[in-house]
């Protein structure tokens, strides 16, 4: 028995690895990318964010600077929602640039977001976008496969295993030590890349830091070097149940283009087209058809109005709107906002149910391929997925539901029945009325938020954890060293 056998064999095989001098080829040029990735993401943030937090103030100060008016032609004229842009976007940009970063809120309609990066790119976009995490999560594993492939392929080729055996070397010990060579290459390759990113990340937020961005960070670090130890142990089990380095090496490329290229595409494609969502003229004409079927408040001889208004005379004793002790228009704008925004709210939770089956069935491919996994785990925990862009959503749409009904209320106190239009003198509200509405403020959910819609993710990468450690255990009896 070799005292401290992985120890010993860990440490040649780093050696070994950084005498050659393709790797540091290879290295060089993943570095540059990364330069690249690390510029881009740097100036994107920069400039996204100016942009973002400007149009944001400047919006609030064109709400505060409108003149005396109807509340109901402010509600029309509305007001700006801006996506702000989250730290850890500069580490991994997700889906930020197919999803719009602005909406525009106005009384019973909701707009969809506007403005992605990706309406004003050309179609190489779809390809998508180098960030320092897309090189954590393809190019790094692709590198790590080629460093490995010839682990133990090579040595068995050469009649290196035998002696190795012969030595009073066994089989755990051996598979053990290229393991945790493996590993202590790819964390001389990945720590330099996390060191670049805290100082980025932190930097760009000039050193205020919130606790909850510290550990959605924390986590990033730990989950992809796991995900990249997993590739690390596949890459020596490939090279453990090859009998030759050319067969090890074209083994690792067909896994590594399954794992990053062809499940992807195929898992996104199949749950598209096993649950279809309406198209977006569609979704827009059954809301429309439902408000109209419903009531329409813009219409005075609509039934709904109608059987409204009797309600209401009936319910005061008066004949007609007019003696009323309120302004009835601004009730039955209120009345109208309710109904679209909920016919709206229903419509797009059905939407959002097909938009999580389609969701679901990527989450679940991740036990298949843990690239997924990481992939939606790092969007996540950097608030740059599909949920942190329906949480803006919802939270737009609240706010743009209490600044309607806000002046809808405003017209139901202060406006006199007897105004003849919105343009009557007699209809003007003080513009310091304006004020009273605050601004719009979005807050990102916490760290927890995360965790709970990729809890599927996060298991997946345990799954894989576990099946390499189970592959690994039955290699420790029957690795052929021959």
């Amino acid at each position: 028995m070799i005292k401290n056998a992985e120890i010993h064999i860990a440490k040649l095989f780093w050696k070994i690895t950084f005498k050659n001098r393709a790797v540091f080829i290879l290295t060089f040029i993943i570095g540059i990318l990364l330069a690249y990735a690390v510029f881009s993401g740097w100036e994107n943030f920069k400039t996204q964010k100016k942009i973002r937090v400007m149009y944001q103030e400047q919006a609030r100060q064109d709400w505060l600077d409108n003149p005396d008016k109807h509340p109901h032609r402010m509600a029309h004229y509305g007001h700006f929602a801006f996506r702000p842009k989250t730290p850890l976007s500069v580490f991994d940009v997700g889906m930020e640039s197919f999803l719009g970063n602005s909406i525009f809120l106005e009384a019973h309609v909701q707009n969809p977001t506007n403005f992605s990066e990706a309406e004003f790119s050309t179609g190489m976009l779809r390809f998508g976008e180098i960030s320092i995490a897309m090189i954590l999560q393809t190019l790094l594993p692709l590198l790590i496969f080629f460093l490995g492939f010839r682990s133990l392929a090579a040595e068995r080729e050469n009649g290196t295993l035998k002696i190795l055996m012969s030595q009073g070397l066994n089989r755990k010990q051996l598979l053990l030590g290229k393991i945790l060579g493996m590993i202590l290459v790819m964390s001389t390759l990945y720590f330099p890349v996390i060191i670049i990113t805290v100082f980025l990340w932190g930097f760009l937020q000039e050193m205020s830091i919130s606790m909850d961005e510290t550990y959605r960070l924390l986590v990033i670090v730990v989950i992809y070097f796991i995900y990249l130890c997993i590739f690390c142990v596949m890459a020596v089990i490939i090279s453990a149940l090859s009998k030759t380095s050319k067969t090890a090496l074209t083994s690792s490329i067909g896994v590594w283009l399954l794992l990053t290229i062809l499940l992807p595409r195929a898992g996104q494609s199949l749950g598209s087209y096993l649950y279809r969502a309406p198209s977006k003229a569609g979704f827009q004409a059954q809301i429309e058809h439902d408000v109209l079927r419903t009531g329409d408040s813009h219409n005075p001889d609509d039934p709904h109005y109608q059987a409204l208004k009797d309600s209401v005379l009936a319910a005061y004793n008066v004949d007609s709107v007019a003696q009323l002790p309120f302004n009835y228009s601004g009730l039955v704008m209120k009345e109208g906002e309710k109904i679209t925004a909920g016919i709206h709210n229903n419509h797009l939770k059905k939407l959002r149910e097909v938009y999580a089956k389609q969701n679901s069935f990527s989450r679940y491919l991740a036990f298949l391929d843990p690239y997924m996994g990481i992939k939606n785990l790092s969007m996540a925990l950097s608030s740059t997925d599909y949920n942190s862009f329906t949480d803006f959503q919802d939270l737009a749409e609240k706010y743009r539901y209490h600044l309607a009904q806000s002046l809808n209320d405003l017209q139901i106190k202060h406006i006199s029945n007897t105004a003849r239009s919105s343009a009557d003198p007699a209809s003007m509200l003080d513009r310091k009325h304006w004020a009273q509405i605050e601004d719009f403020k979005y807050r990102p959910p916490g760290i927890g938020s995360a965790f709970r819609n990729e809890l599927i993710s996060f298991l997946s990468l345990l799954f894989w954890g576990l099946l390499l450690v189970l592959i690994l255990g039955r290699l420790f009896k029957t690795l052929r060293i021959l």
